[in-house]
């Protein structure tokens, strides 16, 4: 850690066209945040400013030169910007591939940071992965982006909103491609990941819960054979692997019962299985992380919200938690007490 007593926590501005500078704008006035962390933001100062302008938030913005001085003073936020955006090239609400590609190089700096030991973590702004791919990125999301950077060989997102904590067995992938990818051997490895990983937050023995891919869990094979053929396999695999694994257990049950206790966290077979509950059960504090990358990254579990943006109204609850969970799992608490 680069702090005895507080992580530095680089957060990312997100898309300047939408609601990402407010949100971090809202966030850092709070002083908590500076009670706890040295938050520098990685993005544009004018971008910034323009969001300081519109919340009214009591804040100065300070473009920094050397980002291991950054975030030590409460209602400075200092700015790491690599001027690689001009203040005409912003049009907020508007999809705009150049804004796309500053918002996905600021989080590669950000992961440069991280792999150098400036910063201890990473809370990500939102991006828009339509701009992102319009300036030609194949990698579209935060995830994919961070793992190629740091050559991780596997990475997970989880998703939580109160004590509902699911890790996706796929994200951004069409629901036919996702179907594809529920097998054995992958099903296994993201087993062996979340387990490893619930450990190291603190989980001594943490009960992972795997949903079935078909309606009722297939009914015996009456509505697909996946859970026989590919799922409960991998559940076996991971039993005997000294894993806590339970399943395959119906999509539409398994969530119901993990919020009631029973277990620590669900590994979901595609996105909407995993997001629609979260969402439903606790929209405005869900928050994102990753597993599997070799530093902590969190972010909002919302868009870039092009409808609203500019108009001042975005919540910045969820910017708020995944800042207080990067200060969390960097200072090595963990999610048993979050």
């Amino acid at each position: 850690m680069t702090s005895a007593k507080k992580p530095a926590i680089a957060i990312t501005m997100g898309d300047p066209c939408g609601i990402g500078p407010e949100v971090v704008v809202k966030a850092m006035a709070d002083h908590q945040v500076y009670a706890t962390c040295r938050p520098l933001v990685v993005g544009n100062v004018y971008a910034m400013e323009l969001a300081v302008s519109l919340t009214g938030a009591p804040v100065k913005i300070n473009e920094v030169g050397d980002p291991a001085a950054a975030g030590l003073e409460p209602g400075v936020i200092d700015v790491v910007d690599i001027h690689n955006l001009n203040p005409e090239d912003i049009t907020v609400g508007e999809i705009s591939p150049t804004c796309g590609q500053a918002a996905m190089e600021w989080v590669t700096k950000a992961g440069e940071l991280a792999l150098a030991g400036v910063v201890d973590a990473l809370a990500t702004a939102p991006l828009n992965k339509e701009a992102a791919s319009l300036a030609g990125y194949k990698s579209i999301g935060h995830m994919e982006l961070l793992q190629e950077l740091s050559k991780s060989t596997l990475a997970a997102t989880m998703l939580m909103a109160k004590n509902l904590r699911v890790v996706h067995l796929s994200t951004h992938r069409s629901l036919s491609r996702a179907c594809d990818l529920v097998k054995k051997d992958r099903i296994l490895e993201y087993l062996k990941l979340t387990h490893e990983s619930f450990v190291t937050y603190g989980f001594k023995n943490p009960r992972v819960a795997v949903a079935a891919l078909n309606p009722h869990g297939s009914d015996g094979g009456l509505m697909g054979d996946e859970e026989a053929s590919e799922i409960a396999p991998a559940v076996e695999a991971a039993i005997a692997d000294g894993i806590n694994a339970i399943g395959p257990i119906p999509a539409d049950i398994i969530f119901h019962q993990a919020i009631q206790g029973q277990y620590d966290v669900v590994l979901c077979m595609y996105h909407d299985q995993g997001h629609i509950p979260v969402k439903v059960y606790g929209f405005e504090e869900s928050i994102t992380a990753n597993l599997g990358l070799p530093f902590v990254r969190t972010s909002v579990d919302h868009g870039t919200a092009f409808d609203i943006a500019g108009k001042g109204i975005a919540s910045h609850e969820s910017m708020l938690e995944s800042i207080r969970l990067a200060v969390a799992l960097a200072q090595g608490n963990g999610l048993a007490d979050f």
